[in-house]
């Protein structure tokens, strides 16, 4: 990918990034890793081509199959409410979309696990982030409404898809001391909900309202 192609042009330059971190701040995210992630990671190569004009717009926009890529603010919100605590040294994403996330994330953390219900996107997601040269990735196609027994426990989960009621088979893989980041609930009365696992008691910390696409088992 060139390098023309990764700093941007015009309405994907670094004076719109710095435009849109500015707005993150003003909208309360104060953790400068997080802002850095957001300046640097370049989101227009995460959408289609016809949508690069609008990806440091803080909005959500469509990816293909019915899934968005979240909008910069709900990114760098999630971002900074799971590093807040002890060192994440694995983390688990369920929602990988077009990468977007993960490649905000992967640098801040050791190990980052990563799955997507549906292939394509994984294939897209695992190209980008090859790109960005981000190596402490791995990928998974698959269910992740379950999560990713295998290499649980986790310092960190992140969810990007919203289930009605409160993922109980991702909070089993918290270690303790460790978040879980989630929206929770039907369309239109959805919460972001950070839960940290303590030695006799899961802790519920509500983050603000949100709207997400359903969190859907299987895979396509």
């Amino acid at each position: 990918m060139s390098d023309l192609r990764m700093t941007g042009i015009g309405m994907t330059s670094a004076r719109t990034r710095d435009r849109l971190v500015q707005r993150l701040r003003e909208q309360g995210i104060s953790n400068l890793s997080v802002l850095e992630r957001i300046r640097n990671v370049p989101r227009h190569i995460f959408v289609d081509e016809a949508l690069s004009s609008r990806a440091y717009e803080d909005t959500a926009l469509p990816i293909g199959f019915g899934q968005t890529i979240s909008q910069p603010y709900i990114v760098a919100r999630m971002t900074e409410a799971l590093l807040e605590g002890t060192p994440l040294l694995s983390v688990l994403e369920v929602g990988t979309g077009c990468g977007y996330q993960t490649a905000v994330l992967a640098p801040l953390v050791e190990k980052l696990f990563t799955i997507e219900r549906i292939e394509p996107l994984v294939e897209r997601a695992r190209q980008r982030i090859k790109e960005l040269e981000l190596r402490n990735v791995r990928f998974r196609h698959g269910d992740g409404s379950g999560g990713w027994k295998a290499h649980a426990p986790y310092d960190g989960i992140l969810v990007a898809a919203a289930p009605l009621t409160v993922p109980e088979l991702l909070l089993q893989q918290l270690k303790v001391g460790g978040r879980l980041i989630v929206p929770i609930g039907a369309e239109g009365e959805q919460e972001l909900v950070r839960f940290v696992r303590k030695e006799q008691r899961i802790e519920r910390q509500p983050l603000g309202a949100v709207a997400f696409v359903p969190l859907l088992g299987g895979t396509i």
